[in-house]
């Protein structure tokens, strides 16, 4: 799939951590720090190992502001990247030291990765398909409704919702895992 054009607001908000503004990491945490330890949360299954990812993420993120490429897709799918390879750098080190099987390890690292490509896949799909996604999984509308509330067609709708699905159960395609820190 192709990376999505970043908005305005990642480059502006790169440009913004470049120069060292914290008010640019203060908004960039209040946007992305739910979506950052929920990502964390679900690869170690561990509250207090996903808040110290979500710092360690943000304090990546503040160092390295440079490190993001708008040309390689939006802010929001760079961090969660960003988030993923740390949790599953700290799940397979936690293998290491013998806390849970290799087999609930690699469960794990296969269910953080999925949902990885999950959330890439629905930031970089087209509004419109986005938008009947969002209709029918959080406001649980069924097309009909789906379609009164975007302005299209029934047809229209049913439509938007197969392309988003179709794409999204990419996301169940198993890559092999990346196991790099930060």
């Amino acid at each position: 799939m192709a990376a999505s054009a970043p908005t305005r607001w990642d480059r502006k908000m790169q440009q913004r951590l470049a120069r060292g503004e914290e008010a640019a990491l203060g908004e960039l945490y209040d946007r992305f720090a739910s979506l950052v330890h929920s990502l964390a949360h679900r690869v170690m299954d561990d509250e207090e190992t996903a808040a110290q990812i979500t710092r360690e993420v943000f304090g990546y993120i503040w160092e390295n502001p440079d490190a993001y490429d708008p040309k390689q897709g939006s802010l929001r799918s760079w961090v969660a990247g960003l988030t993923q390879k740390q949790a599953v750098h700290r799940l397979r080190l936690s293998e290491n030291h013998g806390e849970g099987t290799p087999e609930e390890v690699e469960n794990r690292l296969r269910e953080a990765n999925t949902a990885a490509r999950a959330d890439y896949i629905v930031t970089s799909m087209p509004e419109p398909l986005r938008q009947a996604l969002d209709l029918a999984y959080r406001r649980r509308m069924d097309y009909r409704e789906a379609a009164v509330d975007l302005g299209v067609t029934d047809d229209e709708a049913r439509r938007r919702l197969r392309l988003g699905l179709q794409l999204l159960s990419t996301a169940m395609q198993d890559p092999a895992p990346e196991g790099r820190a930060l």
